[in-house]
């Protein structure tokens, strides 16, 4: 039986048809294309844990998190988008952010739209919240009572507004596909072997999901904004803006925590969060945990089992056909490609190509077929 990374390493996202997967040095992406065709794509990560050594301190680390889960979400999102946009057309925006950035011009716009979300974010779940308890105080003088009714609000946006996205038909299938990510992560931490029909019997719930991150957010809130006693609105606001790297922070750890247990005491705190997933997860179809399937392994066994998925599928050939001309220093670049193709195969226990890419397993063929 093959080694399986520890549990709690794998994470992911759904994006628009298909998943991201996450794993200890490296993200891939695997999108079911209109063509059919899944095209999966795998790029080295480094976090500012791995390079800054004060990131990867209890409760900061939360908070760095929280940022690259964001930006990499966010990243990932519009890269599978790109595969569904039926004409690219250079909006007034994308102009003056080439103008202003140049080449850097698309990190910028990536790093705008963070941004643009985190401000509709705070007006929706902390400005609205606040500004309704704000008038609610008129009647109620308890100041632990007011952050409670605050947080019953605040968690009741958030509920209200995950049912009117799910309404979303694009949204839906987003769903689906999350439920697919979460039976794929779940088959393989059980150390079954990920196929089709294996990983359609695993639950689409998951304890260190995003939305479950989310509503400890919303929980914990209530608690860390009761010791806030100021009347003026203003001033209520700022304290809790600047108080939502202290709430994050300590989500984070819980949710680490009750995703790396067992036990039935973090099983029944992270009950609640697991029943808001009722709304943010669908079933998936069977199309959709192939595609699943294809971004773990593409995570667990390297750029060499990507290559052979693109292959296999004829992704990529075009291109390469057209680089027929190589300098003697490409030859040699290839040459050490081709033995770490070899040597990844080996490993993972995937059978090396043959000169006809006759390269993967029989039921991963299937995945590619109309």
């Amino acid at each position: 039986m093959e080694e399986r990374l520890p549990k709690g390493t794998l994470g992911g996202q759904a994006v628009m048809e298909g998943v991201m997967m996450k794993g200890t040095d490296s993200y891939s992406v695997a999108v079911r294309k209109p063509d059919h065709k899944i095209e999966v794509k795998l790029n080295k990560y480094q976090s500012y844990g791995d390079k800054h050594t004060f990131c990867k301190v209890p409760f900061v680390r939360g908070i760095v998190n929280f940022i690259e889960s964001m930006v990499l979400g966010m990243k990932t999102l519009t890269y599978s988008s790109s595969f569904y946009e039926e004409e690219e057309t250079e909006t007034k925006t994308d102009k003056v952010f080439k103008k202003i950035f140049k080449e850097k011009a698309e990190s910028a716009l990536l790093g705008f739209t963070v941004f643009l979300s985190i401000v509709i974010a705070a007006a929706l779940f902390l400005m609205l919240p606040t500004g309704i308890a704000q008038l609610v105080g008129r009647w109620v003088k308890s100041h632990i009572l007011l952050a409670l009714i605050e947080g019953v609000i605040r968690l009741t946006i958030f509920i209200i507004y995950v049912l009117l996205i799910s309404q979303m038909e694009d949204i839906k299938r987003v769903f689906m596909y999350h439920g697919a990510e979460h039976k794929t992560i779940n088959c393989y931490e059980s150390g079954d072997e990920l196929t089709p029909e294996n990983v359609a019997k695993h639950s689409r719930y998951h304890k260190r999901c995003g939305t479950s991150f989310l509503f400890v957010v919303m929980v914990i809130s209530i608690f860390v904004f009761m010791f806030i006693t100021a009347r003026q609105m203003w001033l209520r606001f700022v304290l809790r803006l600047i108080l939502v790297p202290v709430v994050a922070s300590l989500s984070y750890e819980f949710i680490r925590l009750a995703g790396r247990s067992d036990s039935a005491f973090f099983d029944i705190l992270s009950k609640p969060g697991m029943w808001i997933q009722k709304i943010t997860t669908k079933e998936p179809d069977e199309e959709m945990i192939q595609v699943a399937i294809i971004s773990v392994e593409a995570v667990l066994y390297g750029k060499a089992y990507v290559k052979a998925v693109n292959e296999t599928q004829g992704i990529g050939m075009e291109e390469d056909s057209e680089e027929n001309e190589n300098t003697g220093e490409d030859l040699e670049e290839e040459v050490r490609y081709d033995k770490e193709t070899s040597d990844a195969y080996r490993e993972s226990g995937i059978t090396e190509p043959d000169d006809e890419i006759d390269n993967i397993s029989d039921f991963e063929k299937s995945f590619f077929e109309d």
